[in-house]
C-alpha cells in the first residue's frame, strides 16, 4: 500500500483553515462559540496557523454531558474555536484519502452514503436472491467508541499517512481523552476514527472470507448467507480477528436466524424478502408526533418534526402507516404530493 506524505502545509495553510471555518460553520451560525469567533475571526485564524506550524497547538479541555436517547452514553463537545476548525482542516485534506480505504459496504459518516444507500443495497441483495440471503449474522460491538485502542488506531493511520506532523497533530487529538483507549462520541473526527479502525477489519471480510452479502454501519453489522452453520463458523472467526487484532469484543447479543421468520432490524428498518417496514420504535415514535400535531395544528415545530419522518417512511413498505397516521389530518395532502 502506498504511503501519502507531503499533506501537512495544506492542512495549515490559512487557505484550507478558511475553508475549514467556512464549513464548520453551515448550521451554526447563531451559535455561541461562532460568534465569540466572528470578532477577532482573522485574527484567530492567523493565530491558529501559527501554533500549527510551530506545533504548539493543543486540544482544548472537553465539556462532557449525558444524553439518554437511544441509550445513555457521554458526549463530548469542543470549542468552535480553535478545534473544529482544525478537524474540518484535516477532513479537507484527508477525507478523500480515508474514503479510498474504505470498501462499498461501510455506511456510515461517508459522503454520499449513508442510511438509505444502506438500504438499497440490502433490499437488493433480499430480492434478487432469496436461496444466498436465507440466514443472517446480526451483531455489533460492546461498547465500541470507548473500547477503540488508541495504539492500534494511531498504527492503522499510519498505513497510509506517512506525513510525521500529521499523524502528530492526529496523536494530538486522539491522546486527548486522557484513557489510552476510547474516541470521544460527539468529536468531527471520531466517526471517521471509528470507520478507520474497522476499516481493514471489512477487507478481510470481503477478501480473505470472501463474503458476498456484507454490510457495515458504524459498529452495527449484517452478514447473510445460505447456511446457518456457515454462519456460526464465520462468527468465531470474526471474534477471534477482532480480539486478537482490535481489542474489540462482539456484544453478547448476537443473533444467526432465518430471514423469512424474524426479518433483519438494521438501520432503522427490518428487511424481508418480500417487503421492508419501519423499525417500530420509530413508527411508535412517529405515531406520538402524529398525536401531539392533532391537538396543536398550528405549531410549524411539530410540522417539521413530522416531516423529518416522511423521509424514512418514502424507503419502505408504509402505505397503511400511512394511512392510519395521516388520513384525515391536515397533513394528508401535503404529505402524500
Amino acid at each position: 500500500m502506498k504511503r501519502i506524505g507531503k499533506l501537512y502545509d495544506k492542512i495549515i495553510s490559512l487557505d484550507n483553515l478558511y475553508e475549514a471555518d467556512s464549513v464548520a460553520r453551515k448550521g451554526k451560525l447563531r451559535s455561541y462559540g461562532v460568534r465569540i469567533h466572528d470578532r477577532n475571526k482573522h485574527k484567530n485564524l492567523l493565530a491558529l496557523h501559527i501554533a500549527l506550524k510551530n506545533k504548539t497547538f493543543q486540544t482544548s479541555d472537553y465539556d462532557i454531558f449525558k444524553i439518554y436517547k437511544p441509550k445513555e452514553r457521554d458526549i463530548y463537545r469542543l470549542p468552535y474555536y480553535p478545534d473544529r476548525i482544525v478537524h474540518h482542516a484535516v477532513m479537507n485534506i484527508l477525507e478523500p484519502i480515508w474514503v479510498s480505504i474504505f470498501t462499498a459496504d461501510t455506511y456510515s459518516c461517508i459522503k454520499g452514503k449513508g442510511i438509505h444507500s444502506a438500504v438499497r443495497s440490502l433490499q437488493k441483495a433480499l430480492n434478487s436472491d432469496n436461496e444466498g440471503t436465507e440466514y443472517c449474522l446480526k451483531l455489533d460491538i460492546r461498547k465500541f467508541y470507548p473500547t477503540i485502542n488508541h495504539d492500534i488506531l494511531k498504527d492503522i493511520i499510519a498505513k497510509k499517512i506517512k506525513d510525521k506532523d500529521v499523524l502528530w497533530l492526529l496523536g494530538n487529538i486522539i491522546d486527548s481523552v486522557p484513557d489510552k483507549e476510547g474516541v470521544p462520541i460527539g468529536n468531527y473526527l471520531s466517526q471517521y476514527f471509528a470507520n478507520l479502525y474497522l476499516a481493514y477489519f471489512d477487507h478481510w471480510i470481503k477478501e480473505v472470507k470472501h463474503r458476498k452479502y456484507y454490510w457495515r454501519y458504524a459498529d452495527d453489522i449484517v452478514v447473510l448467507s445460505d447456511n446457518k452453520a456457515d454462519l456460526r463458523l464465520l462468527l468465531v472467526d470474526i471474534n477471534e480477528y477482532l480480539n486478537n487484532k482490535l481489542k474489540l469484543e462482539v456484544k453478547d447479543n448476537w443473533q444467526i436466524f432465518p430471514v423469512k421468520s424474524r426479518g433483519i432490524d438494521f438501520v432503522g428498518y427490518v428487511f424481508y424478502h418480500t417487503h421492508t417496514r419501519l423499525r417500530k420504535s420509530i413508527k411508535q415514535s412517529l405515531a406520538r408526533k402524529v398525536a401531539k400535531s392533532k391537538k396543536n395544528i398550528e405549531c410549524e415545530k411539530h410540522h417539521r418534526s413530522i416531516a423529518s419522518y416522511w423521509g424514512w417512511m418514502k424507503h419502505c413498505n408504509s402505505v397503511n402507516l400511512e394511512y392510519k397516521l395521516f388520513n384525515n389530518t391536515i397533513y394528508e395532502n401535503k404529505f402524500r404530493r
